[in-house]
């Protein structure tokens, strides 16, 4: 018998509905206003300083100040569009994916915010997805035009997170664990919400606050491989191991700690409980699926086909969540993001195979440039998308997902959600 939820999962409006739900459960799941609270330290005998970088550190400050009942003072930076009121910490907003001059000046006072601080002092450091292009203070032989440039290419190169995240810390005055390092000897407590796979600290905006294993040999590797353009005189810097991130042995992390405080899988198993109350079997492929987003789109449609094939009349519907960033390699100029390639090459997979549906999305509500959550596909979008004369094959050569699903009104917007676990996808099988 199936339920009443299920009967509705017949109609296409409210599978859309449904699935885009099931998004906004996994955004509201990592609301720092319920994860940060359990977290706060106790208050120190000397001066509490608040930093920070990310598309969520403004409202984890607000929400910060909410529960703080001392004094304290300090400076995050977080996205344009993303920020909130707040009363002591301060809060300036600048330019991502790609770092521009607010963003520099910001993290400039926040290295001003932690000088001359003694050990009876606490930094709390509210550190998200995002802090790596906000938290942005070029070693000296980058100048920031140079900065933006390496970025650019990184963004395109296809490489990985942990990748990209290498080379921006060993060519940063603050990341690799540098800004702790300036912050010693008082205490640092670092709050984070994670949006890379595995959860690793060193990257969540490059980890300013922890430890880096890895080497400038390791960042020279990959601007080698992916043909990054490095200054000569910054390149020397790297051979000479001059720039090299704070080790773990280094006394200056001594007086430190990190909290992960949300992450992906959270988000993921909010939404799988969704599902279940509502009569639908739900399971999680995994927090830290990566690749290339069309590939791992075709991947997951062969996956749904299989699954789809062997139900019988009967059986519940089931919903496939993941989470993760893949990488785009950017060949077109088209307007992409991470999502809507996925969603491309799951469609283009699937080829209009009866009742699969699926929505991803980027949990701080903006996919690659745009803002533009994600996206929904259904069995009937090649289908829509031919009649309007859109080619999908087309469009994914070009990069250009928002202007596909945008024509069938099929983007999700949600505006900035003030937070950021990573990529969500939800594929139903009804």
């Amino acid at each position: 018998m199936r339920t009443e939820q299920e009967t509705k999962l017949n109609d296409p409006v409210s599978i859309k509905h449904f699935l885009i739900d099931l998004f906004q459960t996994a955004v509201d799941a990592a609301n720092p206003q319920l994860c940060l609270p359990p977290f706060i330290p106790k208050q120190p005998k000397g001066r509490t300083i608040v930093i920070g970088a990310g598309k969520a550190s403004a409202k984890m400050a607000q929400t910060l100040e909410k529960y703080w009942t001392g004094d304290l003072s300090g400076l995050v930076i977080t996205r344009y569009g993303h920020a909130v009121d707040t009363c002591k910490i301060g809060v300036i907003e600048a330019s991502h994916p790609v770092p521009d001059e607010a963003g520099l000046q910001a993290t400039r006072r926040i290295k001003d915010c932690v000088k001359d601080l003694t050990e009876d002092d606490l930094v709390i450091c509210l550190i998200s997805g995002g802090g790596s292009a906000l938290l942005v203070d070029p070693i000296p032989e980058i100048r920031l035009e140079e900065k933006q440039a390496i970025n650019k290419a990184l963004l395109k190169s296809g490489a990985s997170i942990d990748e990209m995240n290498c080379v921006r810390r060993h060519l940063s005055t603050v990341k690799g664990g540098k800004l702790a390092a300036l912050c010693h000897p008082a205490r640092v407590v670092s709050l984070m919400i994670s949006d890379v796979p595995n959860d690793r600290f060193i990257d969540i905006a490059s980890g300013p606050t922890v430890a880096d294993p890895t080497t400038c040999a390791d960042a020279l590797e990959v601007i080698t491989r992916y043909n990054i353009p490095v200054p000569n005189k910054a390149l020397d810097s790297l051979c000479s191991g001059k720039v090299e991130t704070i080790k773990p042995d280094d006394p200056r992390l001594s007086n430190t700690e990190a909290h992960l405080i949300a992450a992906p899988q959270m988000a993921l198993d909010a939404a799988a409980q969704k599902a279940r109350c509502a009569g639908i079997d739900a399971i999680i492929l995994g927090d830290s699926l990566e690749g290339e987003a069309s590939e791992l789109g075709q991947s997951l449609a062969a996956t749904a086909k299989h699954i789809a094939s062997r139900r019988h009349l009967n059986d519940r519907p089931c919903v496939l969540l993941s989470g993760g960033e893949t990488t785009v390699t950017v060949k077109g100029t088209g307007r992409g993001g991470r999502n809507v390639e996925f969603l491309l090459g799951l469609a283009i997979e699937l080829d209009s195979a009866p009742g699969i549906h699926a929505v991803a999305g980027d949990t701080d509500g903006v996919d690659g440039l745009e803002e533009i959550a994600g996206a929904y596909v259904s069995p009937d979008t090649l289908l829509r998308g031919s009649l309007l004369e859109m080619d999908a094959k087309a469009y994914l050569a070009n990069n250009d997902g928002h202007s596909f699903f945008e024509t069938l009104e099929d983007g999700i917007i949600t505006g900035p959600t003030l937070t950021n676990v990573n990529d969500f996808r939800a594929i139903l099988i009804t």
